[in-house]
């Protein structure tokens, strides 16, 4: 355990995250996603649902302001307007975290392809479908 970091942080998910540099993704997704099979490097959080992880690693994480779109989410199916209750409460979590930075809705062929390149994939046991998200990293100004 670390004083002000949320214990959901796992070491392996730590290491990642600190690992990535600026512009690198990492994508957070449920537990039906084929995650050893899109990972380039996989990281299990078994137990944990993806809004949890998402509050977690946007603790700790800048999100890339130097692009227009650095927040990405599944859509249902091929529906990009369709917001399930999962999309709501990431896109929530985001707006406390990084309020000027949307979410954008990704259809399946171009999340699963942006997934692929991730630097990280985190599987967590999210049990509503579609609630996965990737997210861009940015960068720590100097004080």
């Amino acid at each position: 355990m670390l004083k002000g970091i949320d214990p959901l942080l796992s070491p392996d998910l730590l290491y990642a995250l600190r690992a990535m540099g600026h512009g690198d993704e990492i994508a957070l997704v449920d537990g039906n996603y084929p995650g050893l099979e899109h990972a380039r490097r996989l990281i299990r959080l078994d137990g944990h649902g993806v809004v949890p992880v998402l509050d977690a690693v946007l603790s700790v994480m800048p999100i890339d302001t130097f692009v227009d779109e650095a927040i990405f989410r599944a859509t249902v199916k091929q529906d990009r307007d369709t917001l399930d209750p999962v999309h709501r409460e990431m896109v929530d979590c985001c707006a406390r975290h990084v309020p000027d930075i949307k979410v954008v809705p990704l259809l399946p062929k171009d999340f699963y392809e942006r997934v692929r390149t991730a630097h990280a994939l985190v599987q967590t046991s999210e049990r509503r479908l579609y609630g996965n998200i990737i997210l861009r990293k940015g960068v720590v100004y100097p004080k």
